[in-house]
């Protein structure tokens, strides 16, 4: 039995196992003892001679106990807001949406906007829903809606009106509005283009912000994440900063999760604004949330040909197109600020999902680490959708991390029909490479992205190992099956990966002595039954320093 500064009696004893420890000495055990919200024993029966008269004691009854699941990419107060709101997410039907949002209107007639969002660019052909689909239900007052990923948005007439934007109206540098033949905006913007709209909307209260990120936590807790990093903090077209949320749930002692916060970095400006950025991680850091992060977004998505590529989609009829995406922050400049912020200690978190952001900022990272040495400032790059087999090396050489999103890994019709046809055969094999990744000895962690795709870790855990979707129809082929995980592995990333990238790594990740006791209790061990079922799994409880922040009705 492994034990630290033992008292007579642990305050929480988790025993008959098994628990899956994500310590390399010690990867099983049975029990484990509690005191005082740090792990003071993992064994197995000789942990139960320090069961006191005052123990709680937690049958596991042969369900898996795992340390807390820590999302390295999620953005909770506005996933908390849009469950609060016009809520578009958990159906790809267009006439599900339109009645969700006909729904919304009627039990609030007195709402300046509608808004909300959630829908997927899956449900509507080429991506682009209409206007006119909305004036029919809502021809009075302006709509905004930006879709799951959050990277474009669907709006009225009204709300286009309100904006100023019409056939005249050129696109953003950062944007594109889309249009019919002759012009004039068809009610989706892209990128950019949303905060043309999402400007006007007005901004949640105080108190609704505060609601929304509890919200939030409570949802992340039920699925067992007990830490993570905030990918957003800051202004960013229409969303709310979080930072005053975070800061009041400090001050009311009501935040149970640990929190990295990744500050923003507004690409319309430059090396300006570092000052202000040592400033917000000075005055934002505490006991439960410290920002000491930096969020670069380095282009945008695949489906509307905003990821940045190193060579041109191709069209609808295979040949190359004119565009190879956007890069927000040219490549040049991107090494300069990077290189500044590592030497302030700053961790930069990349916005990276085509090849050629990959390469940028691999290379941002690589001029960092040429000035100023190999610092401790675990850099990480999220998405990764596409990467050059060159590439994939570079991420152990640098010590860059690979921040998985592990649920997009699967065929389905955002992949079938708006991204594998634009990208061609040989680049569309390269997408997801996490098995390449991890061959070549690169650090993995793995985030949602939340609300752009589900919460749960255990959903695209299932992705990772199986490379097919949990709700894909029978038949539905594997992703890229050559890049599948292994179970361990996956969970790995979820734990100790993410704890790496977060800097709680000597503090949470895996169970073992001396660490805090952020804990979940599975309804099954995962190990013992086949892949294809992983994503069946539930969780029953979850603690953090040991005091339990989740049960579920049958834990």
């Amino acid at each position: 039995m492994s034990q630290s500064r033992v008292p007579a009696a642990a305050d929480l004893v988790l025993t008959g196992g098994p628990v899956h420890t994500v310590d390399p000495a010690r990867s099983r055990a049975s029990a484990v003892a509690v005191h005082e919200g740090r792990i003071i024993a993992v064994g197995h029966d000789e942990v139960h001679a320090l069961i006191g008269p005052r123990t709680e004691v937690v049958d596991l009854a042969g369900k898996l106990l795992l340390p807390g699941f820590q999302d390295a990419h999620v953005h909770p107060q506005g996933a908390g807001l849009e469950l609060g709101l016009c809520h578009l997410g958990d159906t790809v039907d267009p006439a599900e949406y339109l009645r969700r949002i006909a729904e919304y209107a009627d039990r609030h007639p007195n709402a300046e906007w509608i808004t909300g969002g959630g829908w997927s660019l899956e449900a509507f052909p080429g991506g682009a829903p209409t206007a006119a689909a909305l004036d029919a239900i809502v021809p009075d007052r302006p709509v905004f809606l930006p879709n799951r990923d959050h990277h474009g948005a669907w709006v009225n007439s009204v709300a286009l009106e309100r904006a100023g934007i019409d056939a005249r109206t050129p696109d953003p540098v950062d944007g594109r509005i889309e249009r019919d033949g002759d012009g004039r905006p068809t009610g989706m913007l892209q990128e950019g283009a949303v905060h043309l709209v999402g400007r006007l909307v007005p901004a949640p209260t105080a108190e609704e912000q505060l609601a929304a990120l509890l919200r939030a936590q409570s949802v992340l807790h039920s699925h067992g994440v007990t830490a993570w990093q905030d990918a957003i903090v800051g202004a960013y077209a229409n969303m709310t900063d979080p930072a005053p949320s975070y800061r009041t749930a400090l001050d009311r002692g009501l935040l149970t999760a640990r929190v990295v916060g990744a500050l923003w970095w507004d690409r319309e400006r430059g090396a300006e604004q570092i000052p202000e950025l040592v400033a917000r991680r000075e005055e934002l850091s505490g006991d439960r949330f410290r920002a000491g992060t930096v969020k670069i977004m380095q282009d945008g998505i695949a489906e509307n040909h905003t990821a940045a590529m190193l060579d041109p989609y191709l069209t609808g009829c295979g040949c190359a197109s004119g565009t190879s995406g956007i890069s927000f922050v040219e490549p040049g400049e991107l090494k300069k600020y990077v290189t500044e912020l590592d030497a302030l200690d700053f961790q930069v978190h990349f916005h990276a999902l085509g090849d050629r952001a990959v390469r940028e900022a691999l290379d941002a990272v690589e001029a960092a680490r040429a000035a100023n040495g190999n610092r401790d400032t675990r850099h990480h790059l999220a998405h990764l959708q596409v990467v050059h087999p060159d590439d994939v090396r570079r991420f152990r050489a640098l010590g860059a991390a690979g921040n998985l999103q592990m649920l997009w890994a699967a065929h389905e019709p955002q992949m079938d029909e708006l991204t594998l046809p634009f990208l061609g055969a040989e680049r569309g094999a390269r997408q997801y490479p996490f098995g390449d990744l991890l061959r070549a000895g690169a650090t993995l962690a793995a985030g949602s992205d939340w609300p752009v795709s589900s919460p749960d870790p255990l959903q695209a855990v299932h992705v990772a190992v199986n490379r097919v979707s949990p709700d894909a129809p029978d038949g539905t082929p594997e992703f890229l099956p050559g890049q599948r995980l292994d179970l361990g592995t996956a969970l790995a990333a979820y734990t100790a990966g993410s704890a790496h990238v977060n800097h709680l790594d000597t503090l949470t990740g895996s169970i073992t002595v001396g660490k805090a006791a952020d804990l979940v209790v599975l309804d099954r061990d995962p190990f013992a039954g086949p892949p294809e079922e992983i994503a069946a799994t539930r969780v029953l409880e979850t603690f953090v320093d040991g005091r339990r922040v989740h049960a579920a009705p049958d834990a």
